[in-house]
């Protein structure tokens, strides 16, 4: 198995402050824009947006939520076993919002369009963007594409991206992982 190593250390943390300035030359001072973290690996990376949002505009509340979609996405029925879901920790309507969905990797797209429609349950959003930190471009099944990306990798399907994140790993770092030719 060979491994390459796509963001860590300092570059890592400078691609999420990118990534949070450009959202506030979209989003001004976040009065009607709510920030989503799609669970269970978009969950860091919209903990860490919004902290460093916090650092950059002084400002005391920005919300965000955490959004399960493990009943919305097109293959869960086919799984082995019970699948067990997250809870949504979302205390607020998104009725005409703007809404900021974040995940770590977008690969084939369909967890974003599950993201959309579980979304709905928190009401009529005014807009709907994406974040990721990796975009694995070349690889989409549905015509999803992010407006934030922190970066791009060109991969095959048989390869993997890996995030690991400092609060659950011990490190940020991401990897893309390929089988071995023998």
């Amino acid at each position: 198995m060979q491994k390459r190593t796509l963001l860590d250390g300092q570059k890592f943390q400078i691609t999420i402050k990118r990534l949070c300035h450009q959202l506030i030359e979209n989003h001004n001072d976040f009065s009607n824009t709510v920030l989503i973290g799609i669970q269970p690996r978009g969950s860091y990376f919209a903990d860490r947006v919004k902290h460093e949002l916090l650092q950059v505009l002084k400002k005391s509340t920005i919300q965000k939520g955490n959004l399960d979609i493990t009943f919305f996405r097109d293959d869960f029925r086919r799984k082995d076993g019970l699948v067990s879901a997250s809870s949504n920790t979302i205390d607020f309507i998104i009725e005409g919002k703007n809404v900021v969905l974040i995940d770590d990797v977008l690969w084939t797209g369909r967890t974003i369009r599950a993201a959309m429609d579980a979304l709905l349950a928190y009401g009529r959003p005014a807009k709907v963007e994406l974040m990721v930190l990796i975009d694995r471009r070349f690889s989409r099944q549905l015509p999803i594409e992010p407006n934030y990306i922190g970066h791009q990798v060109d991969s095959l399907n048989s390869q993997m991206v890996r995030v690991s994140w400092k609060e659950t790993e011990g490190e940020d770092k991401v990897i893309l992982i390929s089988e071995s030719n023998k």
